[in-house]
């Protein structure tokens, strides 16, 4: 028994021995592989600090800036890192560490799919330029201001002042309309007037009106005007003009002031815009004939 722990007691300093010696013999290494990651490491905090200024000038977004700064910091420690186990001639583990790696990136990207593709989506939707914080939207039946775009949502606020969260990939996934990236908007009004009307007057006295309102409009000859159909009560037309604007809310504005002023001038010129009328006829002579007709049956 004393024998068998003298024996595995000699390995054991054996054992030591070799790894002091082992230890000694790479401590040159050692120390290279040390300076390796400390200047990874400070270089990755001048990257950082780099890559965020150079993407804070093309994106307003700041939590894009910095994680993609983030991201640059670790692939300058990871390549040191790399590195330094190579200086220490620890191949195996490098490669372990790879494939490692690359096994757990699959788990994750398969558990996460669809927050890493609202991740990219959002990186991707920073990097356009026709869409900005600010811009008045359409998209996915949803129509507001953008007052952010982050790595997981995109969010708008309608004109009732409601907030409106969207997954980035629907974003990148569906048609989106940026009515601020013109400075004019075509505002389109639809109205009727009745048959009794001097249908030329009225187009004459819409179109004037709308170019009086709107100092943008140079003259009467600029404001569009059709009639569409005879209606039910009325003769339909259609309007329309051009405005400055670079929102919906300017639009429905513009539209509302448009509004107010062609129903003033109508009803100084004794134009009328008629509701729905049904009328309705009864032949009150044939009706007195049956009831006639039914007597002298009943007589008879």
């Amino acid at each position: 028994m004393k024998e068998t722990l003298r024996e595995a007691l000699q390995q054991l300093i054996g054992k030591l021995q070799g790894w002091l010696t082992a230890i000694i013999e790479n401590i040159p290494n050692l120390i290279l592989a040390i300076l390796v990651m400390a200047t990874a490491y400070f270089i990755s905090k001048y990257i950082s600090k780099w890559v965020y200024k150079l993407v804070k000038n093309r994106v307003s977004q700041a939590s894009i800036a910095n994680m993609i700064s983030k991201i640059s910091a670790i692939v300058v420690v990871a390549a040191g890192l790399f590195l330094a186990l190579g200086i220490l001639n620890l191949s195996k583990m490098l490669t372990s560490l790879l494939a490692g790696a690359g096994v757990a990136g699959l788990a994750i990207g398969l558990a996460l799919q669809g927050t890493l593709s609202n991740t990219f989506a959002g990186i991707v939707l920073s990097f356009r330029k026709k869409i900005r914080i600010g811009n008045w939207v359409e998209t996915n039946g949803y129509s507001g201001e953008i007052t952010d775009i982050n790595l997981k949502d995109f969010t708008l606020r309608e004109a009732d002042n409601n907030s409106v969260v969207i997954p980035n990939k629907m974003i990148l996934e569906n048609p989106l309309k940026n009515y601020s990236l013109t400075t004019k908007m075509r505002v389109f009004l639809e109205c009727g007037v009745g048959y009794d009307s001097n249908l030329e007057e009225v187009e004459r006295l819409t179109k004037e009106t709308i170019a009086n309102k709107f100092d943008q409009i140079e003259d009467a000859d600029d404001v569009e005007f059709y009639y569409t159909d005879f209606g039910d009560s009325a003769v339909n037309y259609l309007c329309r003009f051009w405005i400055d604007a670079e929102s919906m809310l300017e639009k429905l504005r513009a539209k509302t002031t448009a509004i107010i002023e062609i129903k003033k001038a109508y009803d100084k010129a004794g134009i009328t815009i008629p509701f729905p009328i049904r009328t309705l006829e009864f032949n009150s002579k044939l009706e007195l004939n049956k009831v006639g007709t039914s007597k002298e049956f009943s007589e008879n």
